[in-house]
């Protein structure tokens, strides 16, 4: 077949198709044009030549981001299936000048907003759904793998260049009866096209070629003036613009990933392009490999069958080769037993993927992602698109080098790792990260290079700015445990100045206990990881003393339900964080120090009738739990909270403060039948109006113990008065406990103890 054509060659492609990749070599060996202008920014032509460097590896991206503001970014994703790729890749092996065509990035990041978001009511045309639909498909994907990506792997370049000519005559059509389809944003980078083409023109003739989006092949073929596109262009706001190579993943090529020229299949077309030939019956091999990799059964006889079927089924259907459907349907009813779940996984793995692309060391960076390479490569720490885990163990000193990494890099906004809860410590000597790295990564990594040219650098450049910008004294504190978490000792100055300005202006006892706890954890951390925080432990020291002189009066001052509630668990985090800091004081006197006055204010509390409920309990519960507090007395404080006098709500507070939560009151209770008798009692006293009021409490209380828990205390309730729920005689013990702890027969254990334990963490803990 033979093609007449004037003017240059117009290449109208579906981006990341397969089959458009394998029209376009086709065409351009079949045409040989003297150059090669592809849809991309202009900015990009410098960096084109390393997409001849061996280190490069798609899927790939070029990225532009402002000068100015990193964060205003662009991307324009390449894989190996492609056609502007693979248009790129036979330009450089021909020898041809091949260059960029789009609007410049300088353009298009200065822009506030699309110029299609001017129309919000505009219908935005999908032409190949279109294009299905007038052909008697319901599915574009399936349409285009029947016309296009089924039409063979060695089409002969005449055949290729009838079947661009067709494909834009129908573009033509659409554009005819649709105008821009709701893409206002297109007339002006189809004016931008068409002064490149002009300038191509100048010097080459009409002998180049041009691959760009079937939409945009009309508009490149319509005769329009240099003024009249011009006209288009004038006045149009820029931005200084910088471009560079970065890697991708199949996952972000994905419609899923909120890429807007996605395809729902990448993993599938990375294997239509790659398979010469036989490509249903490799693809099946992929998927059984898999499978079997999770250890189903999945013989070559499964391979076999699961090609027939999937054969079977697409001629039924009319299709001239399987597509993703009929092999997926294979494999579910031949492979996975009908089950999804298997499935479910081969759609994720291969079907999308997580193929990430590499960047040769020659693309220009920001010094910021040199320093990050470096010690990625250092530490053998390699980026990945699949998320994995990774422990450390802090005592190893590559490992501590790595948690020093990532903390470092989430200060800077880089989330390439998220802490995990730790499966085989609870000690500080180890820590979880999940891992995985995301292309927009590296927009971050750009902007982050504002503060310093390497990752130590910018960390504490970025805490220490960040301190001084904070308006909240838990921002500081945070920000405190992220430094020493970080390793970042330089910027721990300038972050204490800032918490010790703003603990002394801070009047709210809600505000000061809430940023204790955090401070103490950084103490903790601190001494695991070798660093200095005295000065840290001091300004800790000075904001528990504040709490313990402001605290009693807050609690007094007739607050409501919910806020006595935040105050309490506020209670639990400074009571924590004052164990910690005693402890770190290795000096202080257990009743003169900190914990000394910490247990006199818990008695304050414990004991003052105005004092809310849920507080008075919760306070009682600490001091039994310290040893501070004797049974008799517990008994006698919850004696009084629930006298016939106590309003219900106020009592029912009690007992949720004093058992309620995860801190074992219900074992408390098991073990201690005087205190379960006296909740007994109560309950039975309580008058049927006031008993809506406060079942909800009741029920959040005991509900939260554990199902073997609760069953005992039924049973305990259930035999009455006279059973083990009868109140004892003081110094009487429970049946199986003797009346006193036998220390020798309890210091037996301690070495067992420490041996389940895990020695070496045992100190951290």
């Amino acid at each position: 077949m033979s093609t007449a054509r004037q003017g240059p060659l117009l290449l109208g492609v579906r981006h990341h198709g397969p089959g458009s990749a394998r029209a376009v070599r086709a065409a351009l060996e079949a045409a040989r044009p003297a150059a090669v202008l592809i849809e991309g920014p202009p900015e990009g032509d410098a960096l084109l030549a390393l997409a001849a460097d061996p280190g490069m590896r798609p899927p790939v991206a070029l990225l532009a981001h402002a000068a100015d503001d990193p964060g205003r970014a662009a991307f324009w994703p390449l894989a190996d299936f492609s056609p502007e790729w693979v248009a790129i890749r036979w330009a450089q092996e021909a020898g041809v000048p091949v260059r960029f065509m789009d609007l410049p990035a300088a353009h298009s990041l200065a822009a506030t907003g699309e110029p299609d978001d001017a129309e919000p009511d505009a219908v935005r045309l999908d032409p190949l759904a279109v294009l299905a639909e007038t052909a008697g498909y319901d599915d574009p994907e399936r349409w285009w793998e029947d016309v296009v990506e089924h039409r063979g792997t060695g089409a002969a370049g005449e055949e290729a260049l009838g079947a661009f000519e067709a494909l834009g005559e129908a573009m033509e059509a659409l554009r005819e009866a649709y105008g821009d389809g709701g893409h206002r944003r297109d007339l002006v980078r189809e004016a931008y096209m068409r002064q490149r083409m002009r300038a191509a023109r100048r010097e080459f003739g009409d002998g180049y070629a041009v691959v760009c989006g079937a939409w945009h092949v009309p508009a490149l073929r319509t005769r329009t003036t240099v003024a009249a596109d011009k006209a288009l262009l004038t006045g149009l706001p820029k931005v200084k613009a910088e471009t560079t190579w970065v890697p991708w993943t199949h996952r972000r090529l994905a419609r899923a990933g909120g890429y807007g020229a996605g395809i729902t299949s990448p993993g599938w077309y990375a294997h239509l392009f790659a398979a010469r030939d036989r490509p249903v019956e490799r693809w099946l091999t992929k998927v059984a490999g898999l499978l079997r990799e999770e250890d189903r059964q999945v013989s070559s006889a499964h391979v076999i069958e699961a090609v027939r079927l999937a054969e079977t089924l697409a001629a039924m259907r009319g299709r001239p080769l399987p597509g993703l459907t009929e092999t997926l349907e294979a494999v579910r009813a031949v492979m996975c037993d009908g089950s999804d779940v298997p499935l479910a996984l081969i759609e994720d793995r291969l079907v999308v993927g997580d193929v990430l692309g590499e960047v040769p060391d020659a693309a220009p960076v920001v010094p910021l992602q040199r320093d990050l390479t470096r010690q990625q490569r250092s530490l053998r720490l390699k980026a990945e698109a699949q998320e994995r885990q990774l422990e450390l163990d802090l005592r190893k000193d590559t490992d501590a080098a790595k948690s020093l990494l990532l903390h470092r890099l989430r200060l800077l906004g880089i989330d390439w790792g998220t802490p995990a809860a730790s499966r085989s410590s609870t000690g500080t000597f180890r820590e979880t990260w999940r891992l995985r790295w995301q292309p927009e990564l590296s927009v971050r990594v750009a902007e982050a290079g504002i503060w310093g040219t390497t990752v130590l650098a910018a960390a504490t450049a970025r805490a220490e700015a960040d301190a001084a910008a904070a308006g909240e004294l838990g921002e500081v504190t945070a920000l405190a445990e992220q430094c020493l978490l970080a390793g970042l000792s330089e910027a721990l100055p300038a972050v204490l100045r800032a918490l010790a300005d703003r603990a002394a202006l801070d009047t709210d006892v809600a505000r000061l206990a809430k940023a204790l706890p955090a401070l103490a954890r950084s103490l903790r951390y601190g001494d695991v990881r070798g660093t200095d925080a005295t000065a840290l432990g001091a300004v800790a020291a000075g904001l528990a003393e504040r709490i313990c002189v402001a605290l009693p009066p807050a609690c007094a001052a007739g607050l409501d339900a919910d806020a006595a509630a935040e105050l309490r668990g506020h209670i639990d985090g400074v009571h924590t964080a004052v164990g910690l800091l005693a402890d770190a004081d290795a000096d202080a006197d257990a009743d003169d120090g900190l914990r000394g006055r910490w247990s006199a204010v818990l008695r304050k509390l414990a004991d003052r009738d105005t004092v809310p409920g849920v507080i008075r309990g919760r306070a009682a519960r600490l001091l039994l739990d310290d040893g501070r507090l004797e049974a008799e007395e517990t008994a006698r404080l919850m004696g009084l909270a629930l006298s016939p006098a106590a309003p219900p709500a106020d009592a029912a507070g009690w007992i949720e403060g004093f058992a309620g939560g995860s801190s074992g009151g219900g074992t408390l209770l098991v073990h201690d039948d005087r205190l379960l008798g006296l909740i007994d009692t109560w309950l039975v006293g309580v008058p049927e109006r006031a008993f809506t009021d406060v079942l909800p409490l009741l029920r959040r209380t005991f509900g939260a113990y554990e199902p073997g828990v609760r069953r005992t205390l039924g049973e305990l309730v259930r035999r009455g008065p006279g059973g083990p729920t009868a109140a004892r005689p003081a110094g009487d013990a429970p049946e199986g406990f003797a009346p006193e702890l036998d220390r020798e027969r309890a210091d037996a254990v301690t070495e067992l103890v420490r041996m389940l334990l895990a020695a070496p963490d045992v100190a951290a803990v």
